[in-house]
């Protein structure tokens, strides 16, 4: 759904899933350097956003998910993942509940798969999924995380949150931290563990969930497979790999790059996932540019290690 603020002045949009809001609205460098300072707002508004309404909805997607939601308190944002039985990242959503009805929000595109399962797992459950996407926009800013605003209201709320920062400066922010993003910093085999959603995604005391044996065993023994890592690229090329590159190292794949960004102060930027038992020194080649590693998940306990955008 296109946002109403392409319309701003210097808006420029987006590319692939992120086509319906703003890349930058002129310089998106300045952009970050506005949102770094704590200022400014996101136009997020491309998510997909679902509402959970019923008396059953929080112990219902309690025993669903890896997050323990049982005892969520309203307004607390909240973040879960739902598995495959083998520990795959199957599903990814990140809301709050206002004592009534939780109300998420998803990757552009993936709200219609999640409310589908949600709707297969009901049975007799008091719970009622509602696709609010048309109703409801995402924004983000500095200082208070993520807010939901009615979309009609899009235009008003920017005029008294500005000034607008593309989502070019978001990535840039967010890849710095290393949080990934579901199905781009991500794949089909994704387990938690690998891209450090153990804690903010996955609680390790509740109880059963449909792929908890994976988690609790790689988190006990160590060792994940792979490990989300940030990328320092050579500046030299004026370019950013694409989406799903391989990470090369010699003529050997390691593993593939996610999203990738130009920083303001640190040049060009990626998150790759990569085998684990690569060294953490290694230079490696993405896309025909060089690659210094920079430790993200580490690869012995699969934890993450640098701060999180809110």
């Amino acid at each position: 759904m296109r946002s109403p603020l392409l319309d701003l002045p210097g808006a420029v949009a987006g590319d692939g899933v992120d086509a319906p809001v703003a890349a930058h609205y002129g310089s998106f460098n300045g952009e970050q350097r506005t949102l770094a300072s704590g200022e400014g707002f996101v136009d997020l508004s491309h998510h997909d956003v679902l509402r959970v309404a019923g008396p059953d909805r929080l112990t219902w997607l309690h025993s669903l998910t890896t997050q323990h939601l049982t005892d969520l308190a309203p307004g607390q944002e909240t973040e879960a993942l739902v598995l495959s039985p083998q520990g795959h990242v199957e599903h990814y959503f990140r809301g709050h509940d206002d004592g009534e009805a939780l109300t998420v929000w998803t990757e552009p595109g993936r709200g219609a798969a999640l409310a589908e399962f949600l709707e297969r797992m009901k049975f007799m459950m008091r719970a009622e999924v509602s696709d609010l996407t048309a109703d409801l926009a995402l924004t983000w800013r500095p200082a208070n995380g993520h807010r939901l605003v009615p979309r009609a209201d899009l235009p008003t709320y920017a005029e008294a949150a500005g000034p607008a920062a593309g989502l070019w400066a978001y990535e840039a922010l967010r890849i710095e931290r290393g949080e990934p993003r579901f199905g781009i910093d991500t794949d089909h085999r994704t387990i938690p563990n690998e891209v450090g959603w153990i804690g903010p995604a996955v609680h390790l005391d509740k109880g059963c969930y449909r792929g908890q044996e994976t988690v609790a065993r790689v988190h006990t023994l160590g060792r994940p497979p792979r490990r989300l890592t940030l990328l320092h690229l050579d500046g030299s090329e004026n370019r950013l790999p694409a989406q799903g590159a391989d990470v090369l190292h010699g003529e050997k794949s390691v593993g593939f790059v996610g999203s990738s960004a130009r920083h303001h102060e640190l040049g060009p930027i990626a998150l790759a996932l990569l085998k684990r038992n690569v060294p953490t020194d290694l230079e490696l080649m993405v896309d025909g540019v060089s690659a210094a590693q920079e430790v993200v998940v580490d690869p012995e306990v699969g934890l993450h290690v640098r701060p999180r955008l809110r």
